[in-house]
């Protein structure tokens, strides 16, 4: 007969299942409670004295506070809330020793349950090897429940805790009946729990203290966002500032690399091909990788750094005020380098509505593909003047843009919330990593695959457009270039009257059609037609020839139209497979488009109006 029943109970990662393995010999039942697909385990063991004891391996929890079904299942376990299930007489707290401070409350919270508890401090011979030092006599005495310090993986770390359960079995057996109702104060017992770590943590590496210390800036309600702010300026800053070496020596070697092809082969339509449409177009786009390696190179240093879990805390707030909660800040945050991560990454959100929103917005974010046009654009129309200090007018257009694309992400979430997902908000709950210095082999592999994703694209999907349009551009063969009458031009000339009234001409509608197999083609297609278009006289390159060819409100509309326009067909077939819906991926590719016509209209009108 089963003389006590416990639950372990703890955050994720805690050595939770390692200890109910260790306890039960590995011989436990699987099962889910009824009406949900959560898996819990329980199994027996017994106590030197011979206690025959249950134990229940709950999921992780951080609190009181269920925010998903795992939580809420194990929530409902200790509380005796689940049909057919007798509560556990007794918890289990247990903590990761190393990370006692971040921990302490959920202890606090589960005292507030009135059952019997066992404070079990879990890994301590990681943490002792990290340099943590605890008074646990004091721990006890402050927390006013039994201590034990266990190794979960090995017998001998786990007899302290035998040893209580035999010591307390009449407290453990004395639980009450009914559960009291307290009303817990989040802010009060965090308080509380930070007090104790104080007095009972005696040392802890540097780290952790620098750490405790950088976060009252970051995380500062104010001073968080500045924070944030400042960096991503900073960032887009140095896109522009730090690249412009490096764009000219890729630009004159291409310049140098079609002399030298065009000096070799003969002329006619074999020469026209490799110059005009592999060179120039190819070229186009791989000009652009200094801007892709600058923005790559911040963001995996401050994921790295472990500075990308507080932005999403930082932004938690006002991303609380559209419906989402800061967990949503990572996937969109990850849509900038590519959307179709940042898609897949919303299955880490529990609430499936707020997982549909997010992907949802996920492509209004600035994603790698947009840099080329984004910089072909800012470069030919915006001088790189000194603004204020440091700042300089095209970083400062280039932070406008993604900044268009997060405010109208977060007012789509708005509406969306309001609408289409309606829903309560989630509260986002993570444990924050302390701060480390980036591992150079990691940091680099991440660069190099992200670098070789960027040239793969480069020598597959924009050359094989590149070569097709060129064809498509060159045929039937003329006398002299003349874009209209090509076959190009033709198929362009058929939705040109749609986009006449947002000030796009044919060139343009020419790009936004293969531009939807990879946003980069689009600069590829402008290298290749406008290369065609102006033949020997074309000698100072695509930024010159739009200059001379648009006028700045069309040059305006253009990137207005990249905010919005929906993504490559890749992130649509994603979404398609992530929401398991064609309802949910035509609306997001209908309400993108009409967003992206829209703007680029008014952007057009506006700026024509005020003579620009």
């Amino acid at each position: 007969m089963t003389s006590l029943k416990l639950a372990l109970v703890g955050a994720p990662n805690s050595g939770k299942t390692t200890l109910f393995n260790g306890l039960t010999g590995g011989l436990a039942k699987t099962a889910n409670y009824s009406g949900v697909t959560v898996e819990t385990r329980s199994g027996h063991f017994k106590t030197p004295i011979g206690v025959d004891v249950e134990v229940m391996d709950l999921p992780g929890i951080y609190g009181l506070e269920a925010h998903s079904v795992d939580e809420r299942v194990a929530v409902d376990a200790i509380a005796g809330n689940i049909e057919g299930k007798t509560p556990p007489d007794a918890l289990v707290v247990v903590v990761d020793a190393a990370h006692l401070r971040t921990h302490l409350h959920t202890v606090l919270q589960m005292k507030t349950l009135g059952k019997p508890i066992i404070l079990a401090l879990n890994m301590i011979d990681l943490a002792e090897r990290d340099g943590v030092k605890l008074d646990i006599d004091a721990l006890e005495k402050e927390v006013g429940v039994p201590v034990v310090t266990t190794r979960a993986t090995r017998s001998a770390g786990r007899q302290s805790l035998l040893k209580v359960i035999d010591d307390q079995i009449q407290n453990l057996k004395s639980q009450q009946s009914q559960i009291p109702q307290q009303k817990v104060d989040i802010k009060q017992l965090q308080s509380e729990a930070r007090a104790i770590a104080n007095k009972v943590v005696l040392f802890e590496p540097v780290m952790n203290k620098v750490t405790r210390n950088i976060d009252k800036v970051v995380l500062h309600p104010v001073g968080g966002i500045v924070t944030l702010f400042v960096i991503l300026f900073f960032m887009f800053q140095a896109v522009f500032s730090w690249a412009t070496p490096f764009m000219d020596l890729i630009e004159v070697s291409a310049e140098a690399l079609g002399n030298g092809v065009a000096a070799v082969i003969p002329d006619g339509l074999f020469q026209d091909l490799i110059v005009e449409g592999v060179i120039a177009g190819v070229g186009s786009v791989v000009v652009f990788l200094p801007q892709i390696i600058i923005l790559f190179c911040f963001i995996l240093l401050l994921d790295a750094s472990g500075y990308m879990a507080r932005a999403a805390f930082v932004m938690d707030e006002a991303m609380m005020r559209v419906g989402l909660n800061g967990r949503a800040f990572i996937p969109l945050l990850s849509s900038f380098a590519c959307a179709i991560p940042g898609v897949m990454a919303a299955r880490t959100i529990e609430n499936e509505k707020d997982r549909l929103t997010t992907i949802m917005v996920a492509p209004l974010m600035t994603c790698s593909a947009r840099i080329p046009v984004y910089v072909l654009i800012i470069g030919a129309f915006f001088s790189n003047d000194q603004v204020w200090g440091p700042i300089r007018l095209q970083g400062l257009v280039m932070f406008g843009l993604y900044l268009a694309g997060i405010v109208s992400a977060i007012l789509v979430a708005f509406v969306l919330k309001k609408t289409a997902t309606k829903g309560p908000s989630q509260p986002l709950i993570m444990e924050l990593p302390t701060y480390k210095v980036p591992q150079p082999r990691d940091f680099f592999l991440g660069l190099w695959s992200r670098v070789w994703a960027f040239l793969k694209r480069a020598g597959t999907i924009i050359f094989a457009t590149s070569v097709i349009l060129w064809a498509l551009v060159t045929f039937p063969l003329r006398d002299e270039p003349e874009l209209r009458t090509s076959i190009a031009g033709k198929i362009g000339s058929v939705i040109e009257p749609i986009f006449a009234p947002i000030g796009f001409n044919l060139e343009m509608v020419i790009s936004l059609i293969p531009g939807m197999a990879a946003r980069e083609v689009a600069v590829s297609v402008l290298g290749t037609v406008y290369a065609i278009e102006g033949g020997e006289e074309n000698t100072e390159g695509l930024s010159a020839a739009l200059q001379n060819a648009w006028s700045l409100p069309t040059a305006l509309a253009f990137l207005a139209w990249f905010v919005y326009a929906p993504q490559c067909f890749a992130t649509l077939a994603t979404v398609r497979r992530e929401t398991n819906s064609w309802k949910w991926t035509l609306m997001m590719t209908a309400y993108l488009f009409g967003l992206a016509y829209a703007v680029s209209g008014i952007t057009y009108w506006v700026a024509k109006g005020a003579g620009l």
